[in-house]
């Protein structure tokens, strides 16, 4: 075997390799190095556990907390008053005008007493209601007074008649029930100051601040895009939500040719759902708004209504009952597209030949909504026919449709006259009251499908049931259609028993109520008829802090009548 040549070096002793090798070997190292440095750190960081000072002895953390400074600048203890101090009264009711939080929990002292920060005050001049110190003793009044609700937020206060008078508003819901929208509610505060004292002498009664009931500003209702109140009072430096402002719900208006002939419209004509039930109504009704936002349309409705004779009391069917008297349309004009038709064929008349509008019309329900998104007409109109059930509007939303269409419920809320009524019963009551609902009436007679009904809710058979849910002297809202209320005497040698009947003050001709719904109607009276007692009497219900139901909680009989209870429930 031969053997190498001596002259042979390998490649990495060769001397012009001695220099890159030793920075290779000192990067190593480093690197090496900051890893092991850095598991180190690791290690360390992840055993160590520093004393927590909340486990330290008592005695350790009263000298920490009590002890002085040494610091060679004086010690001064006066209070720097800053702008969170005037705005800690209110942080509980924007915090909740931010994120939902309600207001209520805020309660810093059991004193209605505050001292203004100037005491050089002339007795005789009226109450300043901006000052950030009245308005914290007003807040704190209200929470200490109405303990059954929780508060979602207060609007600034605003003076009252007499120098020492303030007006507030705010928004809030009772503690307990199934309900979860807001009421509103405005009262006059009657403050005493004496030298640099306030202190609130007495609260009045629902909706006795009318000066803090807000009027909204003017708008156009513009076609598309309703732009909703923002909510927001100027006050000083800082905003409050406003609370109690006045209902607007007339009708949009179309600003010009220009904006009328850009839209596309969707319109429902004929068909069979007029005069039918209330549920009926809605369930085509919203079927229709379904589609219209679907094809991306504004709505073309109807402000009217024919309401049905389960529902008045002449027992006949009553045309012309404006869509205000029982939803409430501002919310639906902010929410959705749409126009009254008497508006709408007005500006179609006018504008339609000048502009070439067309006109597509579809004359049967089968016609998918999804073949209408081809049409570039106007305006869709769809044509139902006469012959039942087929040409009812809700046909439109079924079958394959119904997994395209969606109804948008969250659209439609009960008229915020009707739930104006509710506030003020509830008010009356100091939301502290339970509620029973008792169904009578026709079912009661009809002993083939209800057996035992009338039987299970007579007052004897009443008195028995309620024992074991509801503690004697409790106030207890009773909603039924038995329109004799004198039937529930009995109850009242246990219970303080309340009937919608008991507050007729609030719709007859000297209400609220009654002026705002005769402008709605020509200046015509508008009766209180049942579909609006019975939408109030639910409502009511679900405010109740017990809610006691005829069926399941007071008879075994099924809601539908004999064979109809759900199974799955017994």
């Amino acid at each position: 075997m031969l053997g190498r040549p001596v002259s042979y070096r390998t490649r990495s002793s060769r001397p012009e390799s001695l220099g890159k090798n030793s920075l290779h070997m000192i990067a190593n190292i480093c690197l090496t190095i900051f890893v092991i440095g850095a598991l180190v750190v690791t290690i360390i960081a992840a055993t160590y556990e520093p004393d927590d000072p909340l486990f330290q002895s008592p005695t350790k953390i009263t000298t920490f907390l009590t002890s002085i400074s040494n610091s060679t600048f004086q010690s001064n203890n006066t209070v720097i008053r800053t702008g969170e101090d005037l705005m800690a009264a209110n942080q509980s009711a924007l915090a909740t005008f931010g994120s939902g939080t309600d207001a209520a929990e805020t309660k810093e002292t059991n004193s209605y007493e505050t001292s203004s920060s100037e005491c050089e005050v002339d007795p005789k001049e009226p109450l300043d209601c901006k000052d950030p110190e009245v308005f914290q003793l007003m807040m704190q009044k209200a929470i200490e007074r109405f303990k059954d609700i929780h508060f979602n937020r207060f609007g600034k206060p605003t003076p009252g008649p007499e120098g020492n008078t303030c007006d507030m508003a705010w928004r809030f819901r009772p503690k307990q029930g199934k309900a979860t929208g807001f009421n509103k509610d405005y009262r006059r505060f009657v403050i005493n100051r004496d030298n640099c004292t306030l202190s609130v002498v007495s609260i009045g009664e629902y909706h006795s601040g009318v000066n803090a009931r807000k009027k909204k500003k003017k708008n156009k209702n513009k076609i598309p895009g309703y732009e909703p109140a923002s909510g927001l009072q100027d006050q000083g430096s800082f905003s409050l939500p406003a609370a109690g402002e006045m209902l607007n719900d007339s009708l949009p208006v179309v600003e010009s040719e220009r904006e009328f002939i850009r839209r596309k419209y969707l319109i429902y004509v004929g068909g069979a759902d007029r005069c039918k039930s209330m549920k009926h109504y809605l369930w085509s009704f919203l079927c229709a708004l379904g589609e219209a936002q679907y094809l991306k349309r504004t709505l073309v409705m109807d402000m009217t209504l024919c309401l049905s004779s389960v529902y008045t009391s002449s027992n006949l069917d009553e045309e012309g009952k404006d869509f205000r008297f029982y939803f409430d349309f501002e919310h639906l004009k902010q929410a959705a597209s749409v126009l009254d038709q008497d508006q709408f064929w007005q500006l179609w008349d006018k504008w339609q030949r000048k502009d070439k509008l067309s006109l597509y019309v579809a004359e049967d329900f089968r016609v998918s909504p999804k073949k209408l998104t081809e049409v570039k007409h106007s305006l869709i109109m769809r044509k139902l026919g006469f012959v039942e059930p087929d040409n009812y509007w809700y046909r439109v939303c079924e079958g394959e449709t119904g997994s395209v269409v969606q109804r948008p419920w969250n659209l439609i809320r009960k008229s915020r006259r009707l739930m104006d009524l509710v506030a003020a019963i509830g008010s009356k009551l100091n939301w502290d009251y339970d509620s029973v609902h008792i169904v009578r009436g026709e079912k009661a007679r009809n002993r083939h499908l209800w057996p035992n009904l009338a039987q299970d809710t007579s007052p004897d058979a009443l008195l028995s049931t309620l024992q074991n849910k509801i503690k004697d002297g409790r106030d207890v809202y009773i909603a039924t259609n038995e329109p004799e209320t004198s039937f529930f005497e009995p109850l009242k040698h246990k219970y303080t028993t309340h009937f919608l009947n008991d507050y007729k003050e609030l719709w007859d001709q000297s209400s609220e109520w009654y002026s705002d719904t005769a402008k709605l109607n020509n200046g015509a009276p508008v009766e209180f008829d049942d579909y609006m007692r019975a939408s109030v009497d639910a409502e009511l219900f679900l405010r109740g802090k017990k809610q006691i139901e005829t069926f399941n909680d007071l008879t075994n009989d099924c809601k539908d009548g004999v064979n109809t209870c759900n199974t799955a429930a017994i």
